[in-house]
């Protein structure tokens, strides 16, 4: 055989799909973050090696679950490292592979084109650069913005250096839905702080979001102009922060380990409406989720699987998700064989891409929780909750992840970095289409 056709078949043979490719991405980076974070120089000394790589996995997820204090633990170097994680995974790996290379001047050929489509969640392979520069222009503008408003809360208590240090970590945390606090108790110290509560809400719904919708509305800024996403995902954002805000509210006012024990009804609201507005996507929390009745914790455990919007911070099932399920449902009570939302219809291919991502989805937060359940002797719903919490990447805990044998954590580990990574893979496969070769006749089946 002539030694170019030997070639040709090794770059063949060994030749990545997008997903793997960007699945191997995360995995180097969550290897060598690890590494950096394990180095005397990055923690107080009493950091393993694996606890390490948890704190990695979970930065670059933008997870937030930890089993070492982010404030103690590391130093001021390792909380660097950390914010540049979150990041790094937050935004997107390809995205800064992407503009890095663009100022070097280097050509973007079409197998990074094709890792950064998966990863921006688009079609073509048209105006991805551009889609890279909104990302990270949005992105630094957000964190600015927000760490200069957070230093009129962190400067006056811990000085002008630390405070501002504080201020910027906080921010690129709650852009990036990360949840990484620099306390052990999160951020329960400012539960009816104003600036905390509408700072640090208003930067992690705007990563929930999604880039595509923030830069389709200052793109376009009529709502009669947007797209069919983006009116799905701001009203369905909007009807679940309501919804939650005020079943938060009913189910904990007079809980006394939550709500029930702040002392004014100012108190209440706030910490009412950071717990509704943090569940899906951003893992910090100003009350102690170990104290919220079980029927408090459920509602979490199903908004923590929803999550945010498609190309944004957040992970779950998305918003859009749930709404086409929704829809599909009520055509199929209401007999109807097409489906209409905002003057756009949906086809069938939607619903079974839908119905493909719950189902994988779901498979892997049981077996997920099956398998923890096994070396883990724990409160069942506290184990539940964090799983769920980790496939949602969310990181608002209950106290269990830091319990844990090996065997949990690393399922914990694995199950946050299906829960960043598994979506774009599983969409990867969903948008290939083959031709069947044979017709079969249709056959009937008895549901219900």
């Amino acid at each position: 055989m002539p030694r170019s056709h030997v070639r040709a078949l090794s770059r063949t043979r060994w030749r990545l799909a997008p997903p793997a490719t960007l699945g191997l991405i995360y995995l180097i980076f969550i290897a060598l973050g690890g590494f950096v974070l394990w180095l005397p120089i990055s923690n107080t000394g009493d950091l393993t090696l694996w606890d390490a790589l948890f704190t990695s996995t979970s930065a670059v997820t933008v997870t937030g679950l930890i089993v070492a204090d982010t404030g103690s633990a590391f130093t001021p170097f390792g909380q660097v490292v950390i914010a540049l994680l979150i990041q790094l995974g937050g935004l997107g790996l390809m995205v800064f592979a992407v503009l890095v290379l663009t100022v070097l001047g280097i050509p973007i050929g079409l197998p990074y084109r094709a890792v950064l489509r998966e990863e921006v969640n688009q079609k073509t392979l048209h105006n991805l650069t551009d889609i890279a520069r909104v990302i990270l222009s949005v992105s630094i503008l957000c964190e600015v913005i927000g760490a200069a408003i957070l230093c009129f809360v962190f400067v006056p208590e811990f000085g002008w250096t630390k405070g501002i240090g504080h201020a910027m970590f906080h921010s690129v945390s709650a852009f990036n839905n990360a949840g990484f606090a620099l306390y052990s108790d999160s951020l329960m110290s400012w539960v009816a702080n104003p600036i905390i509560n509408m700072v640090i809400p208003a930067l992690f719904i705007l990563g929930g979001l999604g880039f595509i919708v923030l830069a389709d509305i200052y793109q376009v800024r009529s709502w009669r102009k947007l797209t069919l996403h983006s009116k799905l995902m701001i009203v369905g954002t909007l009807g679940l922060i309501g919804f939650s805000w005020f079943a938060f509210a009913a189910l904990e006012w007079r809980n006394p380990g939550t709500l029930g024990g702040l002392p004014d009804t100012a108190s209440r609201i706030w910490g009412s409406w950071f717990q509704a507005v943090t569940v899906r996507t951003a893992g910090f929390n100003t009350l102690d989720f170990a104290q919220f009745h079980d029927s408090t914790a459920l509602m979490i455990m199903s908004l923590m699987l929803v999550g945010g919007g498609s190309t944004s911070t957040a992970g779950g099932i998305k918003v859009t998700t749930l709404i086409v399920l929704v829809i599909a449902t009520i055509a199929f009570f209401r007999r109807q064989t097409q489906m209409h939302v905002f003057g756009r219809s949906l086809g069938p291919e939607e619903v079974l891409k839908v119905l493909a991502l719950t189902m994988v989805s779901m498979l892997l937060v049981l077996t997920g929780i099956f398998v923890t359940s096994i070396s883990h002797d724990g409160d069942f719903l506290d184990l539940a909750f964090e799983i769920t919490s980790a496939f949602g990447t969310v990181g608002v805990s209950r106290g269990a992840t830091g319990e844990l044998d090996g065997i949990g954590r690393a399922v914990i580990m694995l199950i946050m970095f299906l829960g960043r990574v598994g979506p774009l893979t599983l969409g990867f496969f969903l948008a290939t289409r083959s031709v069947p070769r044979v017709r079969y006749p249709k056959g009937q089946i008895y549901l219900g």
